[in-house]
């Protein structure tokens, strides 16, 4: 029997179904993981590319160098905090000459940041065995509960080692949440709606990091425990995932993977809200039959045939850290009091540019299975890299190594700012975690996302280590190395990627990465082995 392929006239089988309350409240139930890493993210303080950090700062020139000053959109930037568990840094912020602030240097603040990124991305590898073996659901248990701890034990922590170790937890919590929740979505979601429910996992980041800035705003006036309200806090969305988790369904796909096929039947025929999905349930069990020849999935991976989507997923991970959203948000603070909003720049900073963020991700939510992942990605691509450009040459022309700008440079840097955001929003950001999700077999899907994932907490970690660095050698000309970065990413999307609007996940093989002009090469007769042994794992449709 020949391997298996799609016809080449684009038909593509139609699973019967509809959007039904089971499938809504389990979307709404799973994507507070996002709620809960947003919220994290916001209320830290940490700097990095993706998720948005809306970092509010002050900052100047000194002797010809962009000087960090202070962060004002996390915990980090609390006077009580910094008192309490990184005194040395609280002395040299009150009496530091200004040329000291390009970056910090304390190895506990250092390792406070840090430690989440680092433990999330161990916690995947173990994170993508979990949804495996026991399935989606119990992993975004296990999640909140990890999760929980660590909110506990930063909020109520005595000492710095306590608060590392709950940063430790959290990380855990981000790992097993990152790895489980967009899977989930992906298998949930009827095909034609999968793009959309799956960025609501982003939605909810992006609503998460806009509340912990507000938060932390008020917080930030309440002394001396302001920071243990904001860091406490972070646990109500971790018990809306952990209760909630409790109610909802598990995927099909989870539970026809391990052997319980009835069970996955009735799951599927309820969240369809159709008695006939025959042909949608033997495309489950074709997969799950086909996962079940690969005995290790990490091993697989590393085969010629895996690499397509195990190429995408990382890198679409390394150029969503290299857009430059950092850099944008690092200067908005100080380009909306240029502008006129003085002492509540950092607010209205946090909260103009977190709704542009919120309401285009909205955008995405809506145009992602209608106009395709391909044509969102190389439209930023273009917006972005006009943006950073305008952006780079205004600091550049007009920025002087003291003073401000003028106000009207700086209101056009401004409405830049938001142009730029908008764009990340609906494409780069939600598109990350969407694409990963959705282009793995199931032999390989919980292992080669858990790469994606790990990929994502690397380069945040090495970019939030870097990024001050970065900044404060190279100035304004930041914009136009990250300017540099967006042409590469717009090449690799018009050439590399291909379109996944529309294509069930487990027909993706055969009906995406066969057909693409590069990609198809990597699939020979060896990599098709295990199904051509098999005939009888051939669905209809597919013969």
């Amino acid at each position: 029997m020949p391997a298996v392929v799609i016809a080449s006239d684009g038909d593509m089988p139609e699973f019967e179904g509809k959007i039904t309350f089971t499938v809504i409240v389990c979307v709404m139930i799973a994507a507070c993981g996002g709620l809960m890493f947003g919220y994290d993210i916001g209320v830290s303080g940490n700097t990095l590319f993706f998720p948005l950090q809306y970092a509010s700062v002050c900052m100047r020139t000194i002797n010809g160098c962009f000087c960090y000053v202070e962060f004002a959109g996390g915990v980090t930037a609390m006077d009580d905090f910094l008192e309490k568990f990184f005194p040395a840094v609280y002395e040299r912020k009150k009496h530091a000459h200004e040329n000291n602030y390009c970056k910090y240097d304390n190895q506990f603040l250092q390792l406070f940041t840090s430690s989440l990124y680092i433990a999330a991305l161990i916690a995947s590898f173990f994170a993508s065995r979990t949804c495996t073996k026991y399935g989606r659901k119990p992993t975004m248990q296990l999640a909140s509960i990890f999760f929980v701890i660590g909110v506990a034990l930063s909020a109520l922590g005595v000492n710095i080692e306590m608060v590392i170790i709950g940063r430790v937890f959290l990380g855990l919590g981000v790992g097993f949440a990152n790895q489980a929740v967009p899977l989930f979505l992906s298998e949930l979601a009827p095909v034609k709606i999968r793009g959309a429910l799956n960025i609501c996992f982003q939605l909810f980041v992006t609503i998460g990091i806009l509340i912990a800035n507000v938060v932390n705003y008020f917080t930030g006036k309440i002394h001396p425990h302001g920071f243990r309200i904001s860091l406490g806090l972070a646990g109500l969305p971790a018990l809306m995932l952990g209760l909630g988790s409790l109610v909802i369904v598990e995927t099909p796909t989870s539970l026809v993977e391990r052997n319980k096929p009835e069970e996955g039947r009735a799951v599927l025929k309820k969240i369809r809200g159709a008695d006939n999905v025959d042909l949608e349930f033997d495309s489950i069990v074709h997969a799950c039959e086909i996962a079940r020849q690969v005995t290790d999935p990490y091993r697989r991976l590393m085969k010629r045939p895996s690499r397509p989507p195990l190429v995408i997923a990382i890198l679409l991970q390394i150029f969503q850290q290299f857009t430059g959203i950092n850099a944008i948000m690092f200067y908005a603070p100080v380009l909306f009091q240029t502008v006129g909003f003085g002492d509540d720049a950092s607010l209205l900073s946090s909260v103009i540019t977190g709704s542009v963020n919120v309401l285009c991700t909205m955008v995405s939510v809506v145009a992602v299975d209608r106009a395709g992942r391909r044509i969102l990605l190389l439209e930023s691509c273009v917006q972005m890299l006009v943006t950073q450009t305008i952006i780079g040459i205004i600091l550049m022309k007009d920025l002087k190594a003291t003073g401000d700008l003028p106000s009207g440079e700086a209101l056009i840097v401004v409405v830049m700012v938001c142009v730029f955001v908008g764009g990340f929003a609906w494409s780069w950001g939600p598109l990350g975690w969407l694409i990963p999700s959705e282009t793995f077999p199931l032999e390989t899907r919980t292992a080669g996302y858990s790469f994606a994932v790990s990929s994502n907490m690397l380069c945040t970690f090495i970019i939030a280590q870097a990024f001050l660095s970065m900044l404060c050698k190279m100035q304004a000309g930041i914009f136009f190395f990250f300017a540099a970065w967006i042409i590469v990413m717009m090449l690799f999307a018009f050439f590399f990627i291909p379109e996944t609007k529309g294509v069930p996940v487990d027909v993706m093989v055969d009906k995406v990465w066969k057909q693409h002009w590069f990609w198809r090469r990597f699939f020979d007769e060896e990599g098709d082995e295990h199904v051509k042994e098999q005939p009888d794992l051939i669905p209809p449709y597919m013969t």
